[in-house]
């Protein structure tokens, strides 16, 4: 693949992991990000080349990305960053990925379709955890079923969050949950819904959250109804039930400042063993107005191990010219086997 793509926030959890995937496989990217002496460090120990640009300036991003065919962006929150980035690579004719699962991100991305196929750019958010799996899962069931007006999925996974990840979820807290409803973006409260779906162990009692593909799905498959479940012990079910009359006090400039100094005086987020241990399971179901129904479980490694897999996976792709110029979602882009490509993921259908 050589030196044409650029990770930026190189340095943080996620694109530290996809950066050193990346060199040991031979894949060398050029690192970036607003902190110098992290990303140079980093760079030095993986024998890279870095670049160091905040993203304030648009002239200087244009300038960072200046010789590069392709970004993967992994610096969040994406709803500050992934503006000036993607503005930045649609006028520097530079592809862009990013791993966000915000929705308004995926929403925002998509707006710029048109002009990013008039730029020849392809636009790619979403291939970590967040999308890849769970896209490719709903392509697939609405390849089973054509006529599907309803699209459930679900996840359980295990190992911990990131730093970043865990800012995300803070500062969206209080807006609560979301779910599509004849193709308009609904917002509905904390865990909204709880429902009982077996993963392949068992029955779990999971809840609504306002997960990536809310917004995503409806631009792989076209179904206008679309839910997301996340299986959740009673506790969590119970304190965002509770959490519901309080949420504008979630939102507060205290709160959210006193959550943020929690988070970061945690790890930066799963160690290798963990990463190790931790295994993602996913269900989807379709349904049709005519009683019509297909559902299918999906397996595999660690949310973060997929993530990085899954990144790279999709890089290489973009840079050999096989995704087509405009917004895609990760099945759009590749098909609904694409996640089957990546080590330790299994689907089967029920």
């Amino acid at each position: 693949m050589g030196a044409q793509f650029l990770i930026y926030g190189a340095n943080g959890y996620t694109g530290d992991l996809i950066a050193r995937e990346a060199a040991r496989r031979g894949q060398p990217p050029i690192l970036a990000g607003r902190n110098a002496a992290p990303v140079a460090s980093l760079a030095r120990e993986l024998g890279l080349e870095h670049r160091v640009f905040g993203l304030e300036d648009p002239g200087l991003i244009e300038r960072g990305l200046e010789g590069m065919s392709a970004v993967l962006h992994c610096a969040g929150p994406f709803t500050r960053t992934a503006r000036p980035m993607a503005v930045a690579c649609l006028r520097t004719k530079t592809h862009y990925l990013d791993v966000t699962g915000e929705i308004d991100v995926f929403e925002w991305l998509a707006t710029r379709d048109g002009e990013a196929k008039s730029a020849a750019v392809t636009l790619l958010p979403g291939v970590g955890f967040d999308v890849v799996p769970s896209d490719c899962l709903a392509a697939h069931l609405k390849r089973r079923l054509p006529s599907a007006t309803h699209l459930t999925l679900a996840f359980q996974s295990s190992g911990g969050l990131s730093r970043g990840t865990a800012t995300t979820m803070v500062e969206k807290a209080h807006l609560g949950g979301l779910v599509r409803r004849d193709g308009v973006l609904t917002r509905v409260p904390p865990a909204w819904k709880t429902r009982s779906i077996d993963f392949g162990r068992g029955p779990r009692p999971a809840i609504t959250i306002p997960w990536g593909d809310v917004a995503t799905a409806f631009y792989s498959t076209g179904i206008p109804n679309i839910e997301v479940y996340m299986a959740a012990p009673w506790t969590q079910r119970t304190l965002l039930r509770l959490s519901r009359p309080f949420l504008g006090f979630v939102g507060s400039a205290p709160v959210q400042s006193l959550l943020k100094r929690v988070i970061r005086s945690r790890p930066p987020g799963p160690s290798a063993e963990q990463r190790e241990r931790s295994r993602t399971f996913l269900w989807g179901e379709v349904t049709d107005a005519s009683g019509g129904r297909a559902a299918s479980r999906q397996r595999g490694p660690s949310g973060y191990t997929l993530t990085v897999a899954a990144a790279l996976a999709a890089m290489e792709r973009v840079l050999a010219g096989r995704a087509a110029p405009g917004f895609q979602t990760p099945a759009k882009a590749f098909g609904p086997d694409f996640v089957l490509a990546l080590d330790g993921v299994s689907r089967e259908d029920e």
